[in-house]
């Protein structure tokens, strides 16, 4: 017994770009991989509620997938900050808490914090 079959490639790529076909359902799986990697290791609320979304878009090449952090801290936390001074804006004095105690300054020498990609790591570990 002899089976034949034509392969025609046009039909093949348009069965697998199609509108919630094989490769946008991929990239929609593996969206919310990185989607939920991202929240797990974002730190403090950055990963909570609706601030890390996944998209799926289609392009002239086929589908991608794109993660967002909406938290306004998110560049800071990304990218790290070098050491600066922090002053008050609308009062005389910062207060926050140190080791149980209430502490007032007027000026306060940020030591800067080191970048934390956690988009990325999230991106490297899902996929």
């Amino acid at each position: 017994m002899q089976v034949t079959f034509n392969v025609q490639p046009s039909r093949v790529r348009r069965i697998l770009l199609q509108p919630l076909g094989l490769v946008e359902r991929d990239v929609r799986r593996r969206v919310r991989r990185v989607e939920t990697a991202a929240r797990r290791m974002a730190p403090g609320s950055m990963g909570q509620g609706q601030r890390i979304k996944g998209r799926v878009e289609r392009g002239p090449e086929g589908y991608r997938g794109v993660v967002t952090s909406t938290h306004p801290a998110s560049i800071y936390v990304i990218k790290g900050t070098r050491p600066h001074v922090i002053r008050p804006r609308r009062a005389k004095a910062l207060r926050f808490r140190v080791g149980g105690r209430t502490v007032f300054a007027r000026v306060v020498n940020h030591p800067g914090t080191k970048p934390n990609d956690f988009l990325s790591k999230a991106l490297r570990e899902a996929v």
